[in-house]
Parts: C-alpha cells; structure tokens; sequence
C-alpha cells in the first residue's frame, strides 16, 4: 500500500520579541493543530500511531529551529520535521530583536487501499 494524503492543514506562530524560532515554530504548529477536529485516525478505523504526519516549517532561520521540540507537540502518529527557509522576520523600529513569524503545513497520510 502507498501512502496517501488526506488532510493538510496550515498555522502561523510568533515570537515578538526573543526571536526565537523554535517558539515561533511551535506555536505555528499548535496553531495548525487547533483548527481541526478531525479524528482522521478513526475515520479509517485505524489507530492513531498509524498517521505519518508530515511537517514542513517556513522561518528565515532555519539553522535555529530545534526539530525535537517541534516533534514532542505530537502526542500520537509518525511525525517527521522538515525546517526551510520562509516566514518573516519583522523589524522593529526601536532597534530591538525582530518578530519572528513562522509557518508551518502539516500533511497527514495514511496507508490506505489494496
């Protein structure tokens, strides 16, 4: 069986003023997490460990990113981190760290079919 995408789901997080973009990083997954319900797992009558969950992370720092923290947001499935180059880095005009705006997409498959 191949694997086969069933939901993407897209979330952005910050850091306002620390730049860091592993924070940033988590909360943009958190956020793509909390916009659904979708009990994917289930729905197939599978268990939830079978999802293999794929994450891509979009910051200007992706060298700063610690995946680790990333993947210990995912209580159940098969994570795997991708960290590239994208988000934004906002200056501030008072001289400060910039905000850091990071975007995640997370993809969940399943092996389904003959």
């Amino acid at each position: 069986m191949a694997p086969k995408r069933l939901l993407t789901e897209f979330g952005m997080g910050t850091s306002l003023r620390r730049q860091d973009y592993t924070e940033a990083a988590v909360r943009a997954v958190k956020d793509a997490l909390w916009h659904n319900s979708i009990n994917l797992a289930e729905l197939f009558g599978r268990p939830k460990g079978d999802m293999l969950i794929d994450v891509e992370i979009g910051v200007q720092a992706p060298d700063r990113v610690n995946s680790a923290a990333i993947l210990a947001v995912f209580p159940y499935g098969q994570p795997k981190v991708t960290v590239v180059k994208g988000g934004l880095d906002v200056p501030r005009t008072d001289g400060g760290k910039p905000t850091v705006i990071a975007n995640a997409a997370i993809s969940v498959s399943l092996e389904v079919g003959a």
